[in-house]
């Protein structure tokens, strides 16, 4: 049977699961297509949770990430985890004790005002729709590798699967979609990864395997990999990063961020009792930890694999023909995600790092410049392939990776289309909204969500995990500062919360567009992205951080400045602190 045959048949098996799962939950009213009738058990939520949370940014790119910047990109593990951890303790219990739908229901709300409202809808709808074009290029890159067609293509067939579930089944579909797609992603990701682990360390457990000693050198593992890249004009891959300060700032840009990215908070108000919502949050993470455990592993091992396929009696030593090259760098070829170039015209593949410091030691060995470019983004999904694993393992790989990005999308579309028909037309347009009435609006917006999504797909600004950063960085910046004062502070008013999201997001996307080009379209940055350009050493995928310490500032001045929050809302914010008894999440 061809590989092409396997690939349908473990993507057609999962996706026919998660459309029969979605016509078998098929919601029926606004409190199941918001909150999925708000009976869910812990363990069911917790699953969900972290298929919701691991993206295809999760999934396909932060191990790309990893193998390409080593130690210097494990910001992304550590930001990503411990923002978890900031939303199970701060955030998760006390907005479910709250009971409302959404976000912006918490925050219009708890600061009184339609205004806040408006703005939280806003700035919600600004980082899911920035974070799910991340979910449909990851899916596009699958897609055209996997069902060997056009990326466009793949993007299509990833929005019609989509909408077929997220539309029908609402937060009651999408909730045991979730699940099957949790199962999916995690065999994928472990399996290919212990057999890579057995291959090179003889250990089958990848995080063991990582400091375990390489098999066919006697080394270390990543001092091995250390040797390889070095030899090649890469820095050590377990060296440490000079600018501390913009390291701290991402990690906790993306810590911050995760704990206010909206898609995730939503699934703690589908439990029915606040004790439920830790727990949630609890298994969550136990679920994630399984994947962020092994994505280091699979990291380092991908590269180290990678670079011995091209210098198989090491990197001083002649590199394979082009001629000879293995299937899977062809199979890549097609889809335009590795490109080869023979600039000394030798037949051979060079692949090293092409900066001038390395450049007296390339001459010598007749290179003239890297000839091999492979995008990060196919690192996980071609390692089996280039650990020559059978072909039941790279249709499992197809299936979860296209898994992590549909179970993420559908979260994030649910979260605007609940923006939309909730907040936005029975919030402020018209309050007289009938169940059936609302339920259509939140289906047609889900609906125009998909369609936006799929051509900023089509026509994406950056490369996910980039593009994730900054919807981390909005999220961080105007969301996380508002829900943590709407919970902690009784003195913090509707003025207050207002000045503080829109100065918190206006800086942010400000500082970003000005190195990262305005509304991302090329060659319309203000300065060059590189450090000696940016302010105090801060990159713009780290300002998120400040956005949120300009937002807290703005808000507690601004407050201080005007009249106390009502009586009665003060009183709220004290019964919210207590997390005993919470009723059931509400639409009032």
């Amino acid at each position: 049977m061809s590989q092409f045959a396997i690939n349908l048949i473990f993507v057609g098996a999962s996706f026919a699961l998660y459309i029969g799962i979605a016509i078998w939950a098929r919601a029926g009213s606004t409190k199941e297509f918001y909150v999925a009738g708000g009976g869910v058990n812990p363990v069911t939520n917790g699953m969900a949770t972290a298929a919701d949370w691991m993206s295809a940014a999760s999934f396909i790119s932060m191990a790309g990430l990893i193998a390409a910047g080593g130690y210097a990109n494990s910001s992304f593990l550590m930001g990503w985890t411990g923002g978890y951890v900031l939303l199970a303790m701060l955030l998760a219990p006390y907005l479910r004790k709250f009971g409302k739908f959404t976000v912006p229901d918490f925050i219009g709300d708890r600061f009184y005002s339609t205004g806040a409202r408006l703005v939280a809808v806003a700035c919600l709808i600004i980082a899911s729709v920035t974070y799910v074009i991340g979910q449909m290029t990851g899916a596009g890159v699958a897609f055209s590798r996997f069902l060997e067609v056009e990326n466009d293509t793949g993007l299509l067939i990833a929005a019609v699967v989509v909408f077929m579930y997220a539309v029908m089944g609402g937060m009651k579909g999408i909730t045991y979609t979730q699940v099957a797609q949790y199962v999916v992603l995690i065999i994928a990701y472990t399996i290919p990864a212990v057999f890579i682990s057995l291959q090179l360390t003889g250990n089958p457990i990848p995080p063991l395997g990582l400091f375990s000693t390489h098999t066919e050198s006697g080394m270390p593992l990543l001092q091995k990999l250390d040797e390889v890249v070095r030899e090649l004009g890469f820095q050590d891959y377990t060296a440490d990063v000079s600018n501390k300060l913009n390291m701290v700032l991402f990690t906790l840009s993306l810590m911050i961020g995760t704990a206010g990215l909206p898609h995730v908070i939503i699934r703690f108000f589908t439990v029915p009792k606040v004790a439920d919502a830790r727990w949630s949050a609890g298994w969550a993470l136990v679920f994630i930890a399984l994947l962020y455990l092994t994505a280091p592993a699979v990291a380092s091992m991908a590269r180290l694999n990678l670079l011995t396929t091209i210098y198989p009696a090491g990197p001083t030593a002649e590199s394979i023909h082009y001629d000879e090259r293995p299937d899977w760098i062809r199979t890549w070829e097609t889809t335009g995600l590795i490109r080869f170039d023979d600039k000394n015209g030798d037949g051979r593949i060079q692949m090293y790092n092409d900066v001038p410091a390395f450049q007296e030691t390339a001459e010598a060995r007749g290179w003239a410049g890297n000839e091999l470019t492979v995008n990060n983004d196919i690192l996980v999904l071609a390692n089996p392939e280039i650990a020559n694993l059978p072909g039941w393992v790279i249709g499992l790989i197809a299936a979860g990776g296209l898994a992590a990005a549909l179970s993420t999308a559908a979260g994030l579309l649910l979260a605007i289309s609940s923006a939309i028909s909730h907040d936005l037309i029975k919030g402020s347009i018209n309050p007289n909204i009938s169940d059936k009435g609302e339920l259509l609006a939140a289906r047609i917006s889900m609906g125009v969500a998909i369609v936006i999504a799929t051509w900023l797909g089509m026509n994406p600004p950056g490369f996910a995990a980039q593009v994730v950063a900054l919807a981390f960085g909005i999220a961080a910046a105007s969301i996380f500062p508002a829900l943590m004062m709407g919970i902690f502070s009784k003195r913090v008013n509707s003025k207050g919360a207002i000045a503080g999201m829109l100065a918190g997001l206006i800086s942010t996307v400000v500082y970003i567009f000005l190195y990262l080009g305005w509304f991302f379209i090329p060659g319309t940055a203000t300065f060059t992205n590189v450090e000696a350009n940016w302010l105090f050493g801060i990159s713009p995928l780290s300002f998120g951080a400040v956005g949120a310490m300009i937002n807290f500032a703005v808000a507690f001045t601004v407050s201080s400045l005007t009249e106390e929050p009502p009586q009665e809302i003060q009183d709220l914010v004290e019964s919210v602190r207590f997390p005993r008894g919470a009723g059931t999440a509400t639409g009032h």
